[in-house]
């Protein structure tokens, strides 16, 4: 993926660049910047003309326009100043991001930091432009697409007109960073079952280990077996390709610091093994290893930022399969903590390897605090669609930090209960617990059974199954909650 040069520069020179970003408002109103270019006559007999109504997500190119020494002219409109909400400032930045696409512009100058949704400031502004700009370079490729035509990008650097602060620095960096790890999160999650096996993350941790300095280990089915990961076995013994425990560990800080843990769900592909799922878009579940994938992407935003903490690794990795050796319903398993599993469907499969590499991440590492992420439940999408993912947890300042960082970065979070009366529906007459609670509030029984393996740290749950990726024509994965990790994690430097 290409990188996009990023700069600041408060005494910008339109004569240096060959492509100028404009936001225009209501009326073809714009900013200083546009004044002291002689610009806003342009606007506004556009405005009145009805050529363009800058309106939040549109944008119109100009080339070789009048009056101005750059070559290219990108208008982008943002409506009236006064009611510009963060969702239509990200549409118009998309849209600016699109426009430049197939262009030849390669040295551009975006004041669209100059104008700001409410309770927002230049920072954010700056965050937001760079996510958006890098991410739009984006392209899956892979040997399975054999694609003729891909994007090449011209874009070489984008200056923003800001002083180059201590703070601007810090988030066009972490933006930047952010970006490169969605696109690694989004190219495993995108890449066919059968190249992305549980082999294929393993590998992808021990370059990522050596490019960065990680220390990388990686157990395997014997092993684990050995070690009593009952449950986590359960789920892979159906499945002809190795399962693989896959754990990375970054050490920014003094090594008597515990890290955090970050747990995530690797099933590379979910037939829902003997309960078989529907096979309307199975083929869409090559995505449910997206928890080990955006481990995996914030662990690249890691190696790029190198903040002064520790954080590891755990991604349980698996497929599950049915077969005549597959873990069956009414089985009884036990789990690498002890307490024993009733599995009443095969296809809530993804709690049961996130147990065990919970109890590993405790048991191997000392965390100081665990945050999982699964595309886990069906239910999550019903009760939140695809615009935010689920968080619950058992203590709520960890849990309130991963809402603001959510928050910050417009990758948002909603927090769902747990409460003893909703455990009650995990009880099982012949083990410990079962593997589901029935229909009802599936999404909360499901960190439910999470909880009885996480009381003695503090622990934050992220259903991702509905933000992870997208369906229908612009089909692929997101790259989501990368941000908001990468943020989170920041903020406890």
């Amino acid at each position: 993926m290409k990188q996009i040069q990023f700069k600041l520069n408060a005494t910008t020179d339109l004569q240096s660049f060959d492509t100028f970003i404009l936001p225009v408002f209501g009326q073809g109103q714009s900013t200083q910047l546009a004044k002291d270019a002689h610009l806003l006559d342009l606007t506004q007999t556009l405005f009145k003309q009805g050529d363009f109504l800058a309106k939040p997500g549109q944008a119109q190119m100009l080339f070789q326009p009048a009056n101005i020494a750059c070559s290219r002219l990108l208008l982008v409109g943002m409506g009236e100043l006064e009611t510009l909400t963060v969702k239509s400032y990200l549409e118009s930045l998309n849209a600016a991001a699109k426009a430049l696409d197939n262009t030849g512009a390669t040295n551009v100058l975006n004041t669209l930091i100059e104008c700001l949704p409410a309770n927002n400031d230049q920072a954010w502004a700056i965050y937001q432009n760079t996510l958006a700009f890098q991410r739009s370079v984006y392209d899956y490729e892979h040997e399975s697409r054999n694609k003729k035509t891909p994007k090449d990008p011209k874009l070489n650097s984008i200056t923003y007109a800001a002083d180059a602060t201590a703070e601007n620095e810090k988030v066009m960096n972490q933006a930047q960073a952010s970006a490169l790890g969605m696109a690694l999160t989004q190219d495993l999650a995108n890449m066919p079952s059968n190249f992305c096996t549980p082999t294929y993350l393993a590998e992808t941790a021990e370059a990522m280990a050596k490019t960065y300095g990680f220390d990388a280990n990686i157990l395997e089915q014997d092993e684990m077996i050995k070690m009593g990961m009952g449950s986590f076995m359960a789920v892979a013994q159906g499945a002809h390709t190795p399962p693989k425990m896959i754990c990375l560990s970054y050490q920014g800080a003094d090594a008597s610091q515990a890290p955090i843990a970050l747990v995530g769900k690797g099933v590379t592909f979910d037939t829902g093994g003997i309960s078989l799922k529907p096979g309307e878009s199975m083929d869409e579940m090559k995505y449910d290893m997206g928890g080990a994938a955006t481990v995996l992407g914030v662990f690249e935003a890691l190696g790029r930022l190198k903040p002064k903490l520790n954080v590891v690794a755990v991604i349980p990795s698996t497929e599950n399969m049915p077969a005549g050796n597959a873990i069956k319903p009414g089985d009884v398993v036990k789990s690498l903590s002890g307490q024993t599993i009733e599995i009443l469907n095969t296809d809530a499969e993804g709690r049961l390897i996130l147990c065990d590499a919970l109890t590993y991440a405790q048991q191997t590492y000392k965390p100081s605090k665990i945050i999982d992420m699964a595309t886990l439940t069906g239910a999550c999408i019903i009760a939140l669609g695809h615009q935010m993912s689920a968080v619950l947890g058992n203590d709520q300042s960890l849990v309130n930090a991963l809402l603001a960082s959510g928050q910050k970065t417009y990758d948002r979070f909603w927090q769902m209960p747990l409460s003893d009366e909703y455990d009650e529906q995990l009880k099982s007459n012949f083990a410990d617990m079962a593997n589901i609670g029935g229909r009802a509030a599936g999404t909360i029984t499901a960190a439910q059974f999470l909880a009885r393996f996480t009381k003695d740290v503090d622990w934050a749950h992220l259903d991702i199954a509905g933000t992870a990726w997208v369906s229908g024509k612009d089909k692929g994965a997101t790259g989501r909650p990368v941000p908001a990790l990468v943020d989170f994690l920041l903020e406890q430097v």
